[in-house]
C-alpha cells in the first residue's frame, strides 16, 4: 500500500490499522446505542428542572422495570398494568425524590418495598390503583408525603394506623373513601369523617372484649350445667338405694342403712 509522499505500509500493518479503526467505530456506536436499547419499550430518560427524570408512563409495565438509571431523582412509572410492589423494588435508586405509580393496578405492596427511599424521597404517588389494606409497616420511616386516594379501601382499624403513621399529601384525603367497612353505614364516606366521629380501634377492641366475655360465660355456664347435674344424679341414685333397702327384710334393712348412711357421710 502506498501512501502520499511514497510512504509505502507493509500489509501486515495497514491490516491492523484497519482493524483498529473497525473496533473504534463499534465501540463508538455501542456507547450510542446501548443505553437506548437497555431501557424497557416505552421509557426514556430526560432533564426536567436540573433534575434527572426517567419516564416510563403508559408503557404497558406489568413490573417496575430494573434498568432504571441509579442517578434518577424523578421517576414515573404510572399508567401502567403494575400489580404488585416487591421487597426492595427501588433499593437501586438512593436519589430518588419522587416517585409516581399512580393509575396502575396494584393491589399489594410487600413489606420493604420502599426500603432504601426514606433518606430522600419526598413525594410517593400511590392513587388510584386496587389497594384494600396495607399494613403500617409498609411506610416505615419514609418522610414523604403520600396520595392514597382512588382506591377501594375497607375502612378498619388497620387504615387508621396507617392514616396516622403517613404524611398525606394536601387535598388528597377527601378522596381516600370507604370502598367496604367493618360497619356498613361507613361504607361511602370519607375515612377522615369516619375517624372524626370514632375510633375503629377501639371499637374493635370492645368487640373483642365482648367476644372474650361472651366465651368465658358460655364455659362457666357449662361446668355449673354438670356440677348441677353431677349433685342431682347421685341424689338419684342415693334415693333409688334408700328405697331399695325398704324393701329388704329389717335387720338386713337396718345393716344396710346405717352402711349407706355413713358412706354418704
Amino acid at each position: 500500500v502506498t501512501l502520499a509522499r511514497g510512504v509505502v505500509l507493509p500489509p501486515i500493518t495497514m491490516g491492523l490499522l484497519l482493524q483498529s479503526l473497525f473496533l473504534l467505530v463499534v465501540l463508538l456506536l455501542g456507547s450510542c446505542l446501548h443505553p437506548a436499547t437497555a431501557f424497557p419499550k416505552g421509557c426514556y430518560p430526560s432533564e426536567e428542572e436540573g433534575l434527572k427524570t426517567f419516564r416510563c408512563s403508559n408503557a404497558q409495565l406489568t413490573e417496575v422495570p430494573r434498568d432504571i438509571p441509579n442517578d434518577t431523582n424523578k421517576l414515573y412509572l404510572d399508567s401502567n398494568q403494575i400489580p404488585f410492589l416487591p421487597r426492595d423494588a427501588f433499593r437501586d435508586l438512593p436519589l430518588l425524590l419522587e416517585l409516581d405509580l399512580s393509575h396502575n393496578a396494584i393491589a399489594r405492596i410487600e413489606s420493604g418495598a420502599f426500603q432504601g427511599l426514606a433518606e430522600h424521597l419526598h413525594s410517593l404517588d400511590l392513587s388510584s390503583n386496587r389497594l384494600v389494606s396495607v399494613s403500617k409497616d409498609t411506610f416505615s420511616n419514609l418522610k414523604a408525603k403520600v396520595n392514597l386516594s382512588n382506591n377501594p379501601w375497607l375502612c378498619d382499624c388497620r387504615l387508621q394506623e396507617l392514616i396516622r403513621t403517613v404524611e398525606l399529601v394536601a387535598d388528597s384525603s377527601g378522596g381516600i373513601v370507604c370502598d367496604s367497612s367493618t360497619q356498613e353505614e361507613h361504607v361511602g364516606k370519607a375515612f377522615l369523617q369516619v375517624i372524626a366521629d370514632m375510633d375503629l380501634c377501639n371499637v374493635y377492641k370492645k368487640t373483642t372484649d365482648i367476644a372474650m366475655l361472651v366465651t368465658m360465660f358460655g364455659w362457666f355456664a357449662m361446668v355449673i350445667s354438670y356440677l348441677v347435674y353431677y349433685v342431682r344424679q347421685n341424689q338419684e341414685d342415693a334415693r333409688r338405694h334408700l328405697e331399695y333397702l325398704k324393701s329388704l327384710p329389717s335387720k338386713q334393712r337396718r345393716s344396710e342403712e346405717s352402711s349407706t348412711i355413713s358412706t354418704v357421710v
